[in-house]
């Protein structure tokens, strides 16, 4: 009995494999396991190899494992890429149809299974998917009639024909595989889940349903890998609840509009990867000048320019707190799991109307396309705070002078009015301007303007700047990083405290303005400290040195060949430091 297991389907792209995991994990989902999921593709249509690892857990899990339970390969390149995952008791199924061959370095058991035969005498070669998940679920001894509902909602809309024979599939794997493995015979077997009801979603849906709840109705995007999702989400949503979504014509159109909207009155957003990014650097200037709302979402991938579409990095971080010229006030966040993605989303609009700034929810494609297991969301806990947008009627201003839009205040925030408001009328250009939006180029409204600028962002206020796993105020090590590295970080947390080791983690949520005040006392009190994150270069670390010193103890540990960081790779290089 085990009460985790790691799996994973493997084969040329366009040959189902992304459904086949679909199909499994939702299933096991709805038994109520926790499930972690992250696919491998190419960064083309159809070929190429591509993989779904997915792990099953009865308890939280927010990486992607170690090592490999089952291994699923409609093709040899799959085992061959693959099997060194697989430990002494894993099991690999293979397609029967390409003659499987098994490495002599695993003692890991291999079956041949005729998936494609079998499909065949069924109707179709392309169910040789089901029958695939029916050999699993006869190695694990599951019900094929968990299968079923998921069956029925994905294929239903072709006919009960249809549903019935990807049922008779799944059937005919579990009993051809039954008939191998023996009477009696159990490979594996997981424990049971406590079948409680969690939503099981990517990155991307959690964004994109956090704007819906903060009220954003407008989205203008251009499709680019990892953010298409997003865009995609929102086409089905957003006009039902009276918004629209606009495919522009290229990145520069889309934040735009996006900034034309919210300087109308409309919650609006774009979303993007790195070089989509790098286009709407101006305009995010634009934004910064015009004290315009304005939520922008970053997809982390390889880069540079076409880069490694398809696969993780966070190489991003400089670019999106310096990347546009000149200085203007930003903030920059970056949730770290699919349930923060939702809530951190929804309040990069309270922030963006508060602070009449641009606001960068940072993500990466290891967060925006893997899929977790998510509790429920409470939507009771989305709030809408519209800053200081004016509302009731503007008095009528002596000598029918213009709106002081970018009135010089204490705090940095002016009053903001949409267009159309009586009295509300004022200048907005992309140039230097004085308090009613009417260009300017004196020095003291210069020094004036910029400094109004930047009070805004002195004191922003943020629910959690850092999440804090924090046992020990004396710590050997504080592990720190951002996005989707918190699973592994949190595995390794624990294997390095069961050796002895006393282990603090901080993982940064809000990178700009940078948390100093929440960073500095951890930095203090651990004698290493140990960077993970997914770059060539160190930026969260290099961030870390500028805003709290402390270089001596910073180690950094980098990734960057387009994977995601395991836990056992976190923790051999803590253990290399003591």
């Amino acid at each position: 009995m085990i009460n985790q297991l790691s799996w994973k389907v493997g084969g040329q792209q366009g040959e189902g494999i992304e459904s086949t995991g679909e199909i499994f994990a939702i299933a096991l989902n709805r038994l109520g396991y926790y499930l972690y999921g992250y696919r491998h593709f190419s960064s083309r249509i159809k070929g190429g190899h591509t993989n779904n690892k997915i792990r099953v857990s009865t308890t939280q899990v927010r990486s992607i494992s170690d090592d490999l339970d089952i291994l699923v390969a409609f093709d040899q390149e799959t085992i061959d890429v693959n099997y060194k995952e697989l430990h002494n008791n894993g099991v690999i199924l293979a397609d029967a149809k390409f003659s499987p061959v098994k490495p002599e370095d695993t003692q890991a058991a291999m079956y041949a299974v005729p998936f494609t035969e079998i499909a065949t005498e069924l109707g179709t070669s392309l169910m040789k998917n089901m029958v695939a998940i029916g050999a699993t679920s006869a190695v694990l001894d599951l019900d094929i009639q968990v299968f079923e509902e998921v069956v029925q909602e994905i294929f239903g809309r072709k006919g009960e024909q249809v549903v019935a024979k990807n049922m008779e599939a799944i059937k005919a794997g579990f009993d051809y595989m039954k008939k191998e493995l023996g009477e009696g015979v159990q490979v594996m077997e997981l424990e049971k889940a406590d079948g409680k009801k969690r939503m099981f979603m990517i990155g991307n849906d959690a964004i994109a349903l956090g704007a819906i709840a903060a009220g954003c109705r407008f989205m203008a995007a251009y499709p680019i890998t990892p953010a298409s999702e997003i865009m995609e989400y929102l086409i089905k949503k957003l006009p039902a609840l009276g918004g629209a979504v606009i495919q522009t014509e290229d990145e520069i159109a889309a934040v735009t509009m996006a900034i034309g909207a919210n300087y109308g009155g409309v919650r609006s957003l774009t979303a993007s990867a790195g070089p989509g990014l790098s286009l709407k650097m101006e305009a995010i200037g634009l934004s910064g000048i015009t004290e315009t709302p304005l939520v922008i979402v970053d997809t982390q991938r390889g880069g540079p320019s076409t880069g490694l579409p398809t696969k993780q990095e966070q190489s991003d971080l400089m670019a999106m707190i310096y990347g546009t010229h000149g200085e203007i006030p930003k903030i920059v966040m970056a949730p770290s799991t699919v349930q923060e993605a939702f809530y951190d989303t929804a309040e990069a609009f309270n922030l963006a109307e508060e602070y009449q700034c641009p606001v960068i929810v940072l993500s990466d494609l290891q967060l925006s396309l893997g899929k977790q297991t998510v509790e429920p969301l409470n939507f009771e806990n989305v709030e809408i705070r519209r800053g200081k947008l004016v509302t009731d009627a503007i008095p009528e201003i002596e000598n029918k002078g213009y709106f002081k839009r970018y009135e010089v205040t204490e705090d940095g925030v002016s009053p903001r009015v949409i267009p159309g408001m009586k009295n509300g009328i004022h200048h907005v250009t992309g140039v230097e301007h004085d308090e009613t939006g009417k260009p300017s180029e004196s020095a003291a409204n210069r020094i004036a303007q910029m400094d109004k600028r930047f009070r805004k962002v002195e004191n922003i206020r943020f629910n959690t700047p850092v999440h804090k796993n924090v046992k020990h105020e004396d710590a050997d090590i504080l592990l720190v990083g951002f996005n989707s590295t918190r699973g592994a970080i949190e595995e390794a947390m624990i294997r390095l405290e069961n050796d002895g080791l006393k282990v603090n983690h901080a993982h940064v949520r809000l990178i700009h303005p940078f948390p100093t005040d929440e960073m500095l006392p951890l930095v203090r009190s651990a004698k290493k400290v140990v960077v993970v994150e997914n770059n060539a270069t160190g930026q969260l670390a290099n961030i870390m040195k500028m805003n709290v010193g402390h270089a001596e103890k910073i180690t950094k540990h980098l990734k960057y060949d387009g994977n995601p960081f395991l836990p056992h790779e976190v923790y051999t290089k803590c253990k290399e430091l003591f």
